[in-house]
This record gives C-alpha cells, structure tokens and sequence, in this order.
C-alpha cells in the first residue's frame, strides 16, 4: 500500500532532527521510486554492466541517510538529491571503468538514449558530465533541471517544487538545456 507523501516528509523531517531510528521504516516507502530512477538511468546500458539499479539505489540511499546537517524539505527535495547522489556514483564508475579499460577490456558504459549512443562508453558518461558542468555555470537552474530529469526521473511539478520556481519556468528550462546538451556533445 502506498504511504502518503505526509509520512515521507515527516520521516524526512525526523531524519534531519537527528532520529536516525526512523530510516528503517522511511526504506519501504521509497524504495521503488528510488529502483525506478536507478532503472531509468540504466535503461540503456549494455550487457554485462558491472553496476545493478539495485546495487546503484543501495549505495545512492546510504549516501543520502548518512549524511549531516541535512535539512530534508520534503518528498521532491529527497528525490532531488537522490538523482543527484546516483549522478555521482554513475560519474564515478564511469571514471574507474575509463581508469580500467585503459588496462584491458572493460565493459562499455551508457547513460541515457537522448544525451548518448546505444554504444557509448565511460568516455562519453564523463563527457556529459563536462557538459554538465558547462552548463551549471552558465546557467546553474538549468543544470538542475537536467540532473533532476534526465539522472532523478522527476516529473517536472516536483523539480518546480524543489528549485521554487514556476512550472512554465522548469518546462523552458528543460527545452533549452536539453538542445544546448546535444549540440554540446555532439560538437565534442
């Protein structure tokens, strides 16, 4: 059965005041939407993928319950930094299977259909990355927009929430980040 929204924020909330008992039973009601971000990520990687949506949700959940000083705003904010968590252990794979392929025959990486090729690699998961990163600096919403979207799995209501800013706003945002992107990796 599906937990109200409620609970969620107000586990959140318990989180951050320091009751680290709740984390156990905030687990259950997030799970799935965690494991449906984590397989939207990995939806096109290739066979034989060294890294799981299970083992990429685990890892990006004990990220998030650990760290300190977190103030949890509410169920959108939680799934925001969860993107941003799996965006960051995917980059880090990717640097170390790039790190192992120049030693012997690692196996290719993908990120995403839009941003990359069915036959991308670890290469071209940094790439975007850089991009990325390109692209905060110009325009740090932007950026978010995109980490939300194409790394999180958020519907565009919740990234308006999470970055306070008008849905229009966020819809704009994402079409012009999201041209800017593939023209920036396709030039490089």
């Amino acid at each position: 059965m599906k937990q109200p929204q409620k609970d969620i924020t107000q586990f959140l909330h318990e989180i951050s005041n320091g009751n680290k008992s709740v984390v156990d039973n905030l687990i259950p009601i997030v799970y799935d939407h965690l494991r449906q971000m984590a397989s939207n990520q990995m939806h096109s990687e290739r066979s034989g993928h060294t890294l799981s949506p299970t083992s990429l949700v685990h890892e990006a959940y004990m990220k998030l319950v650990d760290q300190k000083n977190t103030n949890w705003q509410n169920r959108a904010h939680f799934f925001a930094l969860a993107s941003i968590a799996m965006r960051r252990i995917l980059i880090n794979h990717a640097n170390k299977r790039l790190a192992e392929k120049r030693g012997g025959n690692a196996p290719v990486v993908t990120c995403n259909e839009e941003f990359m090729s069915k036959e991308s690699n670890a290469e071209e998961i940094i790439m975007l990355d850089r991009a990325l990163e390109k692209l905060k600096i110009m325009n740090e919403r932007q950026s978010k927009i995109v980490e939300f979207k194409f790394f999180g799995g958020l519907e565009f209501n919740e990234i308006a929430e999470v970055l306070q800013v008008s849905l229009p706003t966020v819809r704009r945002d994402w079409r012009l980040s999201r041209a800017w992107l593939i023209r920036e990796l396709k030039d490089e």
